[in-house]
């Protein structure tokens, strides 16, 4: 049996949300009742031994934006926990090029096209939020402009961008995370779509080896904390860029002068629901 924990929370409420979630070892699902405002949260999970964590994690969240959720516990088989992905989790192209796949279903690609194959399990990003989505689709403007050399990402997750911009063409890829375990489903992930990358474990406090084109898509706060190590870490070249994402909206001014101090000029932004994010060059 797979064991759901799950509370409804206002729809304008819930991007903040699952950006405030300080843990790695579940990804919540949301569903939009499209007669009320209301979204509903679900955590799905095999051993009851984890839920008092995903509790802990998901009260510790509503916390920070002042809501209190109301948990409901509920099991269903996992026959039916498969079905139900599969019917909130279809082809969807995101850019001119890249179209995310699920394992299960087909898909005829035109000859252009990059397909990123995915197997969201019980704790895999699907490329579904807006930041990731933003991400993805300044990488494919980027590389449609010219060749993708070198590609670091910083906060790499499930390892979704960094497969993106191999099968763009990228010809060196790198990507760290502070968890582990976000390192290892980046492995998986990449195995998944027959590609060898290099995701390793480590922070934004230390160095990284310079890459042409960098991502890094982090929560507003700490992009601030960590400007000058992200600039850092993006190579001293004309062609060099720095994509940052994970902002809302209301956030951005304060992100782009904070990287304007460490010398970047914003080339391009784009908003997608709430969160806005941009492509930068040394100015």
């Amino acid at each position: 049996m797979i064991h759901v924990l799950s509370f409804e929370i206002n729809k304008t409420l819930v991007d903040t949300l699952l950006e405030l979630i300080d843990c790695d070892s579940f990804t919540p699902t949301c569903f939009h009742d499209v007669e009320s405002d209301l979204c509903r949260v679900e955590v799905f999970f095999e051993h009851t031994e984890c839920e008092q964590e995903i509790r802990e994690a998901l009260a510790n969240a509503c916390a920070l934006i002042g809501f209190q959720p109301r948990f409901n516990r509920s099991q269903l088989k996992r026959s039916d926990w498969t079905e139900s992905w599969k019917r909130f989790f279809r082809v969807e192209r995101i850019s001119p090029r890249i179209v995310i796949r699920p394992l299960w279903e087909s898909f005829t690609p035109a000859p252009h096209d990059c397909v990123i194959t995915i197997d969201p399990g019980m704790s895999f990003g699907t490329g579904k939020h807006a930041t990731t989505r933003a991400c993805l689709l300044l990488l494919d403007e980027l590389a449609a402009r010219q060749p993708l050399s070198s590609f670091l990402d910083m906060g790499c997750g499930s390892g979704i961008l960094s497969i993106g911009a191999a099968l763009l063409g990228c010809t060196e890829v790198r990507g760290f995370d502070i968890d582990p375990d976000s390192v290892r489903i980046a492995d998986e992930n990449a195995r998944l779509n027959a590609l060898n990358l290099n995701f390793y474990h480590a922070d934004l406090q230390r160095p990284h080896p310079p890459a042409r084109t960098v991502t890094a898509n982090i929560l507003a706060p700490v992009l601030i904390e960590y400007a000058g190590s992200i600039a850092d870490s993006v190579e001293q070249h004309p062609d060099a860029r720095l994509i940052l994402s994970g902002i809302l909206d209301s956030q951005y001014d304060e992100v782009r002068t904070e990287f304007q101090k460490t010398g970047f000029a914003e080339m391009r932004s784009v908003l997608i629901d709430e969160w806005r994010s941009g492509v930068f060059t040394r100015g």
